[in-house]
């Protein structure tokens, strides 16, 4: 574990590309290990949470931006005690959403980060992210949840939103892992998600590091490939990838 106590991992990434499904399977994962682990996500489903999950048409711009931050001050009085205990928390969805799906919504990031540099911070940011293409006609397929994912080329869009999140946080010492999920199954994404997990807290030196890339390349993955020890070959993994996500 990181300074004696738990991890918190965000799994982040844009509408369809199975964020729900990779933080359930991660959460699994590590409890059949014997892991301590709590599964969460944002918005949360509390009052608040709920306001900012189906507000949407109600609320743009900073004041759904402070609505998302509210929720997670308030989230963090449930996630602080379980990283204490030693737990890793595994959210699904957190600040990249902000840093995305707020700036995506016309507000200043430098705004967005200041609602969010106190809050409590990812020790690993995992960008699950895929071919805008391909999540396009899953959102299809699926339905819209809100209207960032029903504007015209939301899939597009979102992706390039989540590319500067996870630039923007690399750049605030943030560790990040990217995953291609195109054509990569959310059980191979997880495994890929777990093995960085138990390297962060097997290996306390790895403190210091931005990026946790996986080790092993990954036939038919896009841009560059790397994998995290234990990681199989046929999952996608990109040190600077593009993720997206929609972030309420």
């Amino acid at each position: 574990m990181i300074a004696g106590r738990g991890l918190l991992v965000a799994i982040e990434g844009p509408g369809g590309v199975g964020k729900s499904t990779v933080t359930a399977l991660v959460a699994r994962l590590l409890g059949a290990e014997g892991v301590p682990v709590l599964a969460t996500r944002e918005p949360t489903d509390t009052a608040l949470g709920n306001l900012a999950r189906h507000g949407t048409d109600d609320y743009q711009g900073e004041a759904m931006a402070c609505l998302v931050a509210a929720d997670r001050f308030k989230h963090g009085e449930t996630i602080q005690p379980a990283l204490e205990r030693g737990d890793v928390v595994v959210c699904d969805r957190y600040i990249a959403s902000s840093l995305a799906l707020q700036c995506m919504d016309g507000v200043d990031r430098e705004f967005v980060w200041l609602l969010n540099e106190r809050q409590v911070q990812p020790d690993l940011t995992v960008m699950v992210s895929g071919d805008p293409e391909v999540i396009e006609a899953r959102l299809t397929a699926r339905g819209a949840h809100s209207r960032y994912e029903r504007a015209e080329d939301s899939s597009l869009v979102e992706c390039a939103y989540f590319a500067e999140a996870g630039k923007f946080l690399r750049g605030k010492g943030h560790r990040v892992l990217d995953l291609d999920a195109t054509e990569t199954p959310a059980e191979e994404v997880a495994r890929l998600t777990v093995a960085a997990i138990t390297r962060l807290r097997k290996d306390p030196t790895d403190a210091g590091r931005v990026d946790v890339q996986p080790q092993q390349p990954v036939p038919g993955a896009r841009g560059a490939t790397a994998p995290v020890p234990g990681a199989a070959a046929g999952a996608g993994a990109r040190a600077h990838g593009d993720g997206a996500q929609r972030g309420v």
